[in-house]
């Protein structure tokens, strides 16, 4: 039943107040709630800044992906320690990616290669919390518990947790990441899950002539109502009513199924974490501003030569499609894409011919959000172990994430203890990329 709650204090001939709630028929579990939910994260979002309407995709490879094989082979280092799979060519001249990219190759010039991005925790909990919320927290690697919101749950705090328009949720994850929660802010800022019950709950389960009658239904009361209602409250009960049939039928809903993409373009990402890639996109178009793809397989201790060859192949192709299809729609300007994980590889090969935890040197790479592309930042040290120079925290990136999506950076929220707590603190924005 969709229960709209009205205030007054006059009773119908029936006997029912108007305190009292008035029930408008089924509308399916999908919109259980869902005009209450989304007035009440507007309001949340009403006290902080207004942000651009800009989004970011997060590619996380989770495990902690070799930055020497990846996006710094330096092939003047020792034979220990420079990359395995060699290095390609790319298009901006004088610079290598690991080999085992030949079509991300080709887009680099429109790419950042972040070759000094660091923190000081190796573990997988510890430093996926760093990477994904700006801040370390030792008791991550035993369990604990983040103690941090995510720069997803953060984004959807400031903005409100679904477009004012299309009604897109503005944090949505394809696969869990550690730490990617809200924390303090509360469950309101989590992450949508398209996998999850949360998309199950988009499913319609009447006809939407039923749904059509339903919304004519609720403009007649509206009508009548507005007349009488001297407060404003059905002006808001309007608003957020149709926010909610637009995450149902507008092109929130329409946006997650990519059957509706031309056949070219789904081919051109390939599949896997390409079909991914493109639902990240087509969400972004939609009106979400922070969207998470989880793309595990990287904690390398063996053998890292074939483990690169059977990991790279998605994400080489994958990434490529969406860089150049964000430059051909025009949307390089409005969407960032962020490729990093919790921790890169130690720099010398180990005994299994694999390489293990190194939070000292990591690999990062953007693309886009209306920053200087075309460039490598940093440098690392001769044997890949430190930045030699520029170094790059999780808390610069996150103040630049902060910069592609208008946020700012002194915004702070109340922590469970009613403290006022500031989201970024120390962080600069990439001075290269601005």
């Amino acid at each position: 039943m969709l229960n709209l709650k009205f205030s007054g204090r006059y009773r119908t001939c029936d006997g029912a107040s108007r305190r009292e709630f008035l029930k408008v028929g089924a509308l399916g579990a999908g919109a259980l709630g869902l005009p209450q939910l989304l007035q009440a994260r507007a309001e949340a979002a009403a006290a902080g800044k207004r942000s651009k309407d800009t989004s970011i995709i997060w590619l996380w490879l989770g495990g902690g992906p070799t930055h020497v094989e990846t996006f710094d082979p330096k092939m003047t280092a020792p034979s220990e320690y420079r990359s395995v799979t060699g290095d390609v060519k790319t298009s901006l001249p004088g610079v290598t990616i690991g080999g085992t990219y030949p079509k991300m190759a080709k887009v680099v010039d429109k790419m950042a290669l972040v070759r000094s991005f660091h923190h000081k925790n190796s573990g997988h909990g510890g430093g996926t919390h760093w990477v994904m919320t700006g801040y370390d927290n030792k008791k991550s690697d035993n369990g604990g518990p983040p103690n941090r919101p995510s720069f997803g749950s953060i984004v959807a705090r400031v903005r409100g947790s679904n477009h004012p328009i299309s009604g897109m949720p503005t944090y949505i994850r394809s696969g869990g990441i550690g730490s990617d929660g809200p924390a303090f802010l509360g469950p309101a800022y989590a992450p949508f899950d398209p996998n999850g019950q949360a998309k199950k709950n988009m499913t319609m389960v009447v006809p939407k002539d039923r749904i059509d009658d339903r919304k004519s239904l609720l403009r007649g009361l509206d009508r009548i109502n507005r007349q009488v209602d001297q407060s404003g409250l059905m002006d808001g009960l309007n608003k957020f009513e149709q926010q909610a049939f637009n995450l149902l039928f507008g092109s929130a809903a329409k946006a997650f199924d990519i059957k509706a993409e031309d056949p070219k373009t789904v081919e051109k990402y390939g599949k896997g974490l390409g079909q991914q890639l493109l639902l990240a996109r087509r969400l972004c178009e939609a009106g979400a501003g922070f969207v998470t793809l989880s793309y595990g397989g990287w904690d390398m201790h063996g053998n890292i030569a074939n483990a690169m060859k059977s990991r790279s192949p998605q994400m080489d192709q994958g990434v490529a499609a969406l860089i150049e299809d964000l430059h051909d729609r025009g949307m390089s300007d409005n969407v960032m894409l962020v490729i990093s994980g919790e921790f890169g590889r130690t720099p010398k090969v180990n005994k299994n011919a694999g390489r293990d935890h190194w939070a000292p040197l990591s690999t990062l790479a953007l693309a886009g959000g209306g920053l200087k592309m075309g460039q490598v930042v940093g440098r690392s040290a001769p044997k890949l172990d430190v930045p030699a120079e520029n170094p790059v925290t999780p808390q610069d990136l996150m103040a630049t994430v902060f910069h592609v999506l208008g946020i700012d950076k002194k915004t702070f929220y109340y922590n469970l203890q009613g403290k006022p707590t500031m989201m970024l603190t120390d962080g600069e924005v990439i001075r290269q990329l601005i």
